[in-house]
């Protein structure tokens, strides 16, 4: 659909919509639904599922984790999940230019392919990628319910990748025998969305299915300020489904899916020239992610077992017109096939064991036809398995004290066995007021198929490896109206991945590699120590303020290295946001936003320096039924320019304005 029809008919379907509210039930507000299906006026205890692979309460986890729920997502208004994500602790973002870029997500420090990344439970890390990480380009809002960042190491449940942390994203779940949410937008740089969700629960199962359409004409994405000229626009749509049905009283079905599809234009090399410029490449992205799981539930419920395939497909198509010979210049396929079991065990009153094993097969088959033809480059087809087993016990030792430890086995088919631990506390204190927490983790990162079997490739390569901890406090006051968190996080890691150049050199491993240039190797060694403060305060029944702020000294400690001691790129050592919420008699809904980063650097060792940047966001929203609401923003109030990536674009001063409908 081209972009002035839909604008078109975002305007029709707003205008349909105000007119068929008065004929639509009143008994549910506008606002997105969370994970169990209720609005955020049914309070309950927090509950994390991510720290321990099973629902845990937030006062008896250890480890360091924040919960976005879909009220908190609803209220930011924002398209994109990375844009959410980069308004919690520890997390920063760098995009390759306007929405729908490459962009690449560090939580404290870490490198972008050190997260673990999981939809609906399946792991969905792209086995093409050069490091297997997750571009957060293409993942959408949607209809997503939850969301939690799991910071520090956590191989131990998670496995290879973890060693920043996990983000784990869960559709929503229905909770009426039919219900239903419409959302139109439209505003600034041509863009325009749609997003639509239909459900139902009955006692035996339920279903909901999500669909979304974005689109935008985007900003250059090589910056105007070097000489972009030409718009290099984005469309994505997806669809994500879920159903549950109970087979007998103790067994049930458990599916889910989601797939996207998107299309960006980009940026690279000037034909012509040579040098970095505007150019007419543009990309094609697909992934569809399935979950097909039972559960069984045995003695009275104190053992449930879950048994499930999970399976991630990625395929890439990057394509340059004006390329002579042939017009692609890559092509990609990435599979990752997971078969899973795992255990939780009510072994006493206040004690749990988690367990299970796994076994997972990532595949590659990706070339470079342009450059194969001029240059020689081969293609990369290959696979790898991991064959894991984990298991974890938490209880509480004495009133209020919870302590969890954990140990999980993996076996690589290329480089052979590894082990990681972690154990972690949590201490309630003054009837729940302060709680204490601390946790130590190990994490690994299995080199990459990239890494290990490309023309670059290193069949020698030992896993990345990390032991990280952090200890913090959580103090609430005025019966629970003001709270605020301080947590020190530390993490060294061992035996980095990086590729080491050839041109010039013929010694040591250049000798076997020296007709490609270069090839990857475990060279180098980091470190990250910082802090987080957060606060929270529920000054009126009308005023919420919200606040919080990272230091993170993420530095290069590779011996002897022309870098040690230097920032890793791209990630400032000083973060942070800010935000107040009113709500006015009138029922208007109004929130002032504030997120600053400091100044980094491009590339590790570089002199080029990304200057620190703040940005003001103004949101709103009215309620004009129950179930209709008007909202719009601003974004980057005052017209900020700067770069999260040197010489890439960024949006400025842009306003957007939308409807929502639920029934």
């Amino acid at each position: 659909m081209r972009p002035y029809l839909l604008k078109s008919y975002l305007v029709s379907a707003t205008s349909l919509l105000a007119l068929a509210a008065p004929g639509l039930a009143a008994a549910q507000t506008a606002s997105a639904p969370d994970e169990a299906g209720s609005s955020a006026a049914n309070a309950a205890p927090l509950l994390i599922v991510t720290a321990n692979r099973a629902p845990t309460p937030a006062d008896q986890v250890g480890q360091s984790v924040t919960v976005l729920t879909g009220v908190q997502i609803h209220l930011d208004q924002e398209l994109a999940v990375s844009d959410i994500l980069a308004r919690t602790p520890g997390v920063t973002f760098a995009r390759n230019g306007g929405p729908g870029e490459s962009t690449a997500l560090y939580i404290r420090g870490a490198e972008a392919g050190q997260t673990v990344v999981l939809i609906d439970g399946v792991k969905v890390n792209d086995p093409t990628d050069t490091a297997a990480g997750f571009d957060f380009a293409n993942l959408s809002a949607g209809d997503i319910a939850r969301i939690e960042v799991l910071r520090g190491p956590q191989s131990t449940l998670y496995g290879s990748e973890a060693i920043g942390g996990v983000v784990n994203v869960i559709t929503a779940t229905a909770a009426k025998p039919l219900e239903g949410f419409i959302q139109a937008e439209g505003g600034s740089y041509g863009t325009a969305s749609v997003n639509g969700v239909l459900g139902g629960k009955e006692d035996h199962y339920d279903w909901r299915v999500g669909a979304y359409y974005n689109t935008t004409d985007g900003v250059s994405a090589f910056d105007r300020k070097y000489g972009g000229r030409e718009n290099d626009g984005y469309t994505s749509a997806g669809v994500s489904a879920r159903l549950r049905y109970d087979l007998t009283s103790t067994l049930q079905l458990d599916q889910r899916a989601y797939f996207t599809a998107s299309r960006n234009q980009f940026d690279g090399y000037d034909t012509a020239t040579g040098s970095p410029g505007d150019d007419a490449e543009f990309g094609r992205t697909q992934q569809v992610v399935d979950y097909t799981g039972l559960n069984l539930s045995l003695f009275d419920g104190r053992l449930k077992n879950r048994v499930a395939y999970e399976y991630s497909g990625l395929d890439r198509r990057n394509e340059d017109p004006n390329q002579p010979d042939t017009k692609f210049t890559f092509l990609a396929q990435g599979r990752t096939n997971t078969f899973e079991y795992e255990g939780t065990y009510a072994i006493a009153p206040g004690y749990q064991a988690v367990f299970g094993a796994q076994n997972e097969r990532s595949t590659i088959n990706a070339n470079s036809p342009y450059y194969e033809l001029n240059y020689g480059d081969l293609p990369t087809r290959s696979h790898a398995d991991i064959t894991s087993g984990y298991g974890q016990i938490s209880g509480e030792v004495i009133s209020g004290l919870t302590l969890t430890g954990g140990v999980r086995y993996d076996s690589h088919s290329t480089f052979g066995d590894h082990v990681t631990t972690q154990a972690s506390a949590a201490w309630k204190l003054n009837q729940g007021d302060t709680i204490l927490r601390a946790s130590f983790g190990q994490g690994f990162k299995a080199p990459s198929l990239y890494q290990l079997y490309s023309e670059y490739g290193n069949a020698a390569l030992k896993p990345e490896t990390s032991n990280g901890w952090d200890a913090g406090i959580e103090q609430h006051f005025l019966d629970g109206k003001v709270v605020v968190q301080a947590t020190y996080f530390n993490r060294t890691t061992h035996n980095l991945i990086d590729f080491v150049s050839c041109y010039g050199v013929t010694a040591g491993g250049c000798a076997t590699h020296q007709v490609f240039g270069g090839f990857y190797d475990n060279v180098a060694r980091s470190e990250a120590q910082g802090i987080e403060l957060q606060a929270d305060w529920k000054a009126t029944d009308a005023l919420t303020l919200t606040a919080n702020y990272t230091f993170d000294d993420s530095e290069d400690r590779s011996p002897g290295s022309a870098t040690e001691g230097d920032q890793l790129s791209r990630r400032p050592k000083n973060s942070g946001n800010l935000s107040a919420t009113y709500v006015w008699p009138i029922k208007l809904t109004t929130t002032a936003a504030v997120r600053y980063a400091g100044q980094s650097f491009n590339s590790n060792g570089s002199a080029i320096v990304l200057k620190g940047y703040t940005l003001i966001d103004l949101r709103a929203s009215y309620p004009l039924r129950d179930n209709l609401e008007l909202y719009g923003r601003i974004e980057n109030l005052t017209d900020e320019r700067y770069e999260t990536t040197y010489q890439y674009g960024t949006l400025g001063r842009a306003g957007y304005a939308g409807v929502r409908l639920s029934f």
